[in-house]
């Protein structure tokens, strides 16, 4: 059988998303994660594909930070791109406070993380980290989206990275089956259906999505989080799309990716 193998999306806010996903396959897919055996991410995706990989229990607790963060770049006077304000510095403060002590133990050789060099404009997918210290900068340096999070790209192994969704937005590992999952709707394993009679899709770095107003909508949202109401929708569902996947036997009329029997065979 094909190694299994799980990919999120760069998203942005939309991450609360992935962490629906995620949270339904702790609880349905057990025996999936049991045998994945690659997690890969770009941007916020790599963020919940860390998680996941290191320490699903928290994710619980990555919901409060994400709900908290969105509120506070919600509370500044334009949002992220307030003077003064360190995304950044926020967005470790998250990252230091829920992967555990020896998550680039867990996470080298298995996690898959999407970065840009800010140089050559090329993509690279770290998997190698010598340390905790290195798992933080890659993941930060996936997340940096140049003038929106800051003005110097993340530093590391000698040279400055900037948001890995620029080159490879959905990591398709070389070997196996890689299952898909996007808060934007396109042909994915897990993602929002959108309905409609018409269906043209763009490819975005590696992600085919459907060029519709809802995924604009999407887009707008990722940058510009929306209320906690709407970020606690989202979570849902995540948590129901990803829940769905035991009943994908076969192809939507819209637009939705089928699992393969392989994959359809792990969820309860």
């Amino acid at each position: 059988m094909k190694p299994i193998n799980l990919s999120f999306a760069a998203c942005g806010f939309l991450g609360i998303y992935h962490l629906g996903a995620a949270s339904a396959l702790c609880k349905h897919g057990g025996k999936l994660l049991k045998d994945v055996k690659a997690f890969a991410g770009a941007s916020a995706g790599s963020l919940v594909a860390s998680v996941l990989l290191t320490a699903p229990q928290k994710i619980e607790e990555c919901n409060k930070f994400t709900y908290d963060f969105a509120e506070e770049i919600r509370r500044q006077s334009f949002g992220a791109l307030t003077p003064g304000y360190d995304f950044m510095a926020r967005l470790r403060s998250g990252v230091e406070s829920i992967l555990p002590a020896n998550a680039h133990e867990l996470a080298h050789g298995r996690l898959h993380v999407s970065i840009t060099n800010s140089r050559t404009g090329r993509n690279c997918l770290a998997s190698s980290f010598p340390s905790r210290e290195d798992l933080v900068q890659v993941l930060l340096a996936s997340s940096f989206l140049p003038i929106y999070a800051g003005l110097k790209p993340v530093e590391y192994k000698g040279q400055k990275w900037v948001d890995g969704s620029f080159t490879n937005s959905l990591p398709i590992l070389p070997v196996g089956r890689t299952v898909t999952i996007s808060p934007f709707s396109g042909r994915l394993d897990v993602s929002p259906q959108d309905k409609g009679r018409l269906h043209f899709y763009l490819s975005v770095t590696n992600q085919e999505v459907l060029l519709s107003v809802a995924n604009l909508v999407r887009l707008n949202r990722a940058l510009f989080p929306p209320s906690r109401r709407t970020m606690e929708s989202l979570y849902q569902r995540g948590f129901d799309d990803a829940s769905r996947g035991k009943n994908m036997t076969q192809s939507s009329p819209c637009c939705r990716k089928p699992f393969d029997c392989e994959v359809l065979r792990y969820l309860e």
